[in-house]
Formats: structure tokens, C-alpha cells, sequence
């Protein structure tokens, strides 16, 4: 342990009585040098961007490890080490994917791959041939009360559009214009499976999207003769459910498959945009063959996990959490996307203030609930594949979770350039310099009583410039960090996030470019907030 903890630990033991709600002790000890010096390491050329499946990134798994080690804390994954064990899927396409439809004169089409179809990602292999019906868009959200499948679906294929109704709609149930959970795919798929449907055929909604479409090429790009340098995941627990064949298809396959309803896709997809879900059609007549083959491939990801016991007998059973993410882009050659910001910053916040509550733990003053500090593998790829897998498997119950305190990219100044594409969507224009005391919360419409909480202690003492405006925004920013899972599961949670910058997964993301000054604040501002919430009588729920 560093001479500066044990200094520290020892002037704290002679200070007697701190009130729960006061300072966090040890506050003061999150200091710009420390987080420098460690971001500079963990964003250095040595791991190489810290890409999910190399060995860098287990690397960087490991110094976290050694640093809760060394600081004394608690081994926090179930099986009582410091690495919870992820399990994530990568596919790549097998031989003899085939799609026949006959249509109800008797006509057969013999559909061929990647260019009238193509076989999921995520799909089991198999073969299934069965009738067909169209069930819209494929969502089973019982806490909406909305059901696009009933009972109808047993023994059938489904026909189902992407995404989800009124995605452009701020009022919407489903998250506003903010993409909603039961509209991932998987997930429409495996509510499918669960509804008795034996496959499905995804394709796309023509009526919010009537944009021609090329699919061959986009069929193609799917399944690219060359794997990607960075590939896509999915976590094996989810694929290792779904059992059935998965496929898209071209919308002109789809308008074929509904002619004889006498309606066509359009006006079918139009009519999906309902506030409950549909009636499955049954298309008459209509039966398909559908036959994937996809390899599946499993890669071990890790889960970082430490923490403090709390010192109430009761209160101990509930956590709050700490997080942050370990993993990035990698390197592409002798390009390395150091990922300083993206989130080596949070990361190395969440080192710190682990350090602080070891101190204070050492000198007598652990909080009364426990604390855990959670570094999240695989949040790039997948995405948030480390925090869904601990929701799957948590170290303490998540209906004991007081809250989650997720930091994602921490260290800079939030800059929207004019004309900066597709990763700033939805976002106004605006200069860094707008932006240098700012901070964004995001998740705050969800839990108002925590972001209160964390309003509050801001301007106790921290002095930023908090801003609530992402939450319902079509960035979906939302969604791109690993609070959501956890706000998937009814657990308050929150992302303290300095905003998105030109640099943002470039390789020009480095440790020289980021404010420590303010990264300092907000790391103490998390760790107030945390002890705060850790040591309340009541939750905040």
C-alpha cells in the first residue's frame, strides 16, 4: 500500500465521531497527480487500447485486480475472487444456409444468401419448416402491457419488423425516441421462442424507414468475407437460450410473403404502431423452409470486482456500487485508440476512490451499507456485456442495490463540432469552451430522488455545472453505458459522463488531452455521493 494511504489511514483513526452524512473521509486523498500517473499507465501504448479477446485487456483486468488487492479491499465477484468470468459469443457463418418459401398457388421461391437473406448473428443452427405469421414488431413487454404475440405463434414462424413504434416519438412508452431494450433484436428473438415460434424472419420497418435500400450490400457487410479488426459480441448465456433459427430478409421477399393478406408490407407495418401490440396475422398459404448454419465461438471476458463490508449488521446486505469500464477500441497496426477518456478516466477514478474507502476502512470508518467497485469488462463490444452479465449473476441481490454510480468518460470538455457525422446525432452544436465546468447526468428521469441526492452534494462544496437533458434524446446516449442494464432492472442508477468530444474513439483520445482538475471533482463528487447513499437510514428508490 502507498506510504501516503498508511499516513493518511493513521492521522484518520485519531478522528473520532465523523458524521455519516459529512465529508466522506478521505475525500481529499483523490488527487489530480495520482489520477495522472495512473491514467498515463493505463492509457499508454503498452496495452494497446485494451481490446476485448487480447491479451492487453487482460492485462489491464489484472493491474484493477492488483489495486483493490493492495489496497486491502474485499474480493467482490460471487465466488469470492476479485474476476468474475464472463462468457461472450462471436459467430461466423457456416455452409448451407438456404431459404424456400411456398407460396399458396404452389409457387417455390429458392431464395438465395446474402442477397435475399441472411441468417442472424445470434441465430442457432437448424432447420425448421412451418407456416408463417406476421406478428409486427415482435415485442413482449409485459410491464407495458404490450404484447405483439399472444398464444398465436405455436408451431410458426414469425415474421417481425425492426425496431420499435413510435421510435421518434418523445412521449413514447417504450423510452421515447431513446431505442427501447425489448426492441434489441435477441430479444425480440428469444420472446419469440418463448411464444412457441420455431424461427424467425426479421425485416426491416419500411414505414419509418422507406429509404431504398440496398440489401445485398448491407447482406454482405453482415457476413464480410474478412473478420473485422474489432468484432461484435453477444453474451453466450443469451445465444446459449435461443434454439431456434434467425434470419433477415429482403422487404421484397417480406412483400411477397404478405400478398395474401391483400394488404402490403407498408400497411401492415403502419398498423403496428399501436399502444398495446397486435394480433398475429397468419399468412395463409405461406410456408418457409428456413435453414441456418452459424458457428458459434466463445471468448472469456472478466468482471473486476472488490469491495467493503459495511459496518451495519443489517444494513451490510445492501450495496451501492461504484463503476466504470476497462476495455477499448485496441490498435489497428501501429495506430493504438488509447481510449484515455473512453474510459480509462472513470477507471482510474474508480481506483481512487477505492483507495479512499480502503483508508477509511483501515482507520475504522467503513460505511454502514457495503460498497462495491465494479470495472466492467467488454462495454465497447456488445455493447455492455460485463455489466448485463453481472445483472445475470450479481455478487448482491439487485433488489438490494441502492443505486449504481456508473463513470464513462470523465476527463474532457463536451465539444458537438458543426458537421461532426453520425457520432454526434441528435446533438447541438456546441464548443468545448461552453462546456469546461460541465457535467452531464444521465439517468436522472428515472430515480429523481438520486439525482437530487447527487444536486445537492454538488453544490455542498463540487461546484459543477450539472446538466439533466440526455435522458430522452435520440443519441441514445442513454443506453450507451452500463447504468442501463441496471436501470433495466428497476436499480436507481446514474452516469456521470463530461460528454462526447471529436476525439471519442479516435486514436487522438490520450492521457495529455484530459482535465484533470475537473476529473478530480467529479471523482470526489462520486465518492461524496456514494458515502452519502451508503450510509442514509432509508434508500432512495
Amino acid at each position: 500500500m502507498k506510504m501516503r494511504l498508511l499516513a493518511a489511514a493513521f492521522v484518520a483513526a485519531l478522528v473520532v465521531g465523523l458524521d455519516a452524512q459529512g465529508t466522506a473521509p478521505f475525500n481529499d486523498s483523490i488527487r489530480v497527480a495520482d489520477l495522472r500517473a495512473d491514467l498515463f499507465f493505463l492509457a499508454g501504448d503498452g496495452f494497446k487500447g485494451r481490446l476485448v479477446g487480447m491479451p492487453e485487456n487482460a492485462l489491464a483486468a489484472d493491474y484493477v485486480r492488483a489495486r483493490f488487492e493492495r489496497a486491502g479491499l474485499k474480493p467482490g465477484a460471487p465466488d469470492g475472487t476479485f474476476i468474475q468470468a464472463n462468457y461472450l459469443m462471436i459467430a461466423t457463418l457456416g455452409e448451407g444456409n438456404r431459404l424456400e418459401v411456398r407460396m399458396p398457388a404452389g409457387t417455390r421461391l429458392q431464395l438465395t444468401p446474402e442477397q435475399d437473406f441472411y441468417p442472424q448473428r445470434f441465430s442457432a443452427s437448424g432447420t425448421v419448416t412451418a407456416p408463417v405469421s406476421y406478428a409486427g414488431f415482435g415485442i413482449h413487454a409485459p410491464a407495458l402491457k404490450y404484447d405483439d404475440y399472444g398464444d398465436a405463434l405455436k408451431g410458426r414462424i414469425a415474421l417481425i419488423l425492426e425496431h420499435e413504434p413510435g421510435e421518434r416519438d418523445p412521449q413514447s412508452p417504450f423510452d421515447g425516441v431513446v431505442t427501447a431494450e425489448a426492441a434489441v433484436p435477441i430479444k425480440k428473438a428469444l420472446a419469440a421462442q418463448a411464444k412457441g415460434a420455431v424461427g424467425v424472419l426479421f425485416v426491416t420497418d419500411v414505414h419509418n424507414h422507406p429509404e431504398p435500400q440496398n440489401f445485398e450490400a448491407a447482406a454482405r457487410a453482415f457476413w464480410p468475407p474478412q473478420p473485422p479488426r474489432v468484432d461484435r459480441f453477444t453474451l453466450a448465456s443469451w445465444s446459449d437460450r435461443l434454439h431456434i433459427p434467425v434470419g433477415q430478409i429482403s422487404p421484397a421477399i417480406a412483400e411477397a410473403l404478405v400478398r395474401g393478406t391483400g394488404r402490403s408490407l407498408i400497411d401492415l407495418s403502419k398498423a403496428a404502431e399501436t399502444s398495446r401490440g397486435i394480433t398475429p396475422v397468419a399468412l395463409d398459404g405461406v410456408e418457409v423452409t428456413l435453414t441456418t448454419s452459424v458457428k458459434r465461438h466463445t471468448v472469456l471476458d472478466r468482471n473486476v470486482l472488490a469491495y467493503v463490508e459495511g459496518s451495519d449488521p443489517k444494513l451490510k446486505e445492501e450495496v451501492v456500487i461504484i463503476s466504470a469500464h476497462y476495455d477499448h477500441e485496441g490498435a489497428d497496426g501501429t495506430v493504438i485508440y488509447s481510449g484515455a477518456d473512453d474510459d480509462g478516466s472513470g477507471t482510474v477514478a474508480l481506483m481512487e476512490i477505492a483507495d479512499a474507502y480502503a483508508m477509511a476502512a483501515a482507520a475504522g470508518q467503513r460505511p454502514r451499507r457495503s460498497v462495491l467497485f465494479a470495472c466492467w469488462g467488454s462495454e465497447e463490444r456488445g455493447p455492455l456485456l460485463g455489466a448485463w452479465g453481472y445483472t445475470e449473476r450479481p455478487t448482491f441481490p439487485l433488489d438490494r442495490t441502492v443505486a449504481v454510480l456508473n463513470m464513462d468518460m470523465i476527463g474532457r470538455n463536451e465539444e458537438v463540432p458543426v458537421g461532426g457525422g453520425g457520432r454526434f446525432n441528435g446533438l447541438e452544436v456546441q464548443t468545448a469552451e461552453s462546456n469546461r465546468n460541465a457535467l452531464n447526468l444521465l439517468g436522472y428521469s428515472r430515480h429523481p430522488a438520486l439525482s437530487a441526492l447527487v444536486e445537492r452534494i454538488n453544490k455542498d462544496g463540487f461546484n459543477l455545472e450539472l446538466k439533466l437533458r440526455y435522458d430522452n434524446n435520440r443519441s441514445n446516449l442513454l443506453r450507451r453505458s452500463d447504468q442501463w442494464p441496471f436501470l433495466q432492472h428497476g436499480v436507481p442508477a446514474l452516469w456521470f459522463h463530461t460528454g462526447l468530444h471529436p476525439d471519442y474513439h479516435t486514436q487522438y483520445d490520450r492521457p495529455e488531452r484530459i482535465n484533470y482538475e475537473k476529473m478530480e471533482r467529479i471523482a470526489r463528487l462520486v465518492h461524496q455521493s456514494s458515502w452519502v447513499l451508503a450510509n442514509e437510514e432509508k434508500r432512495r428508490n
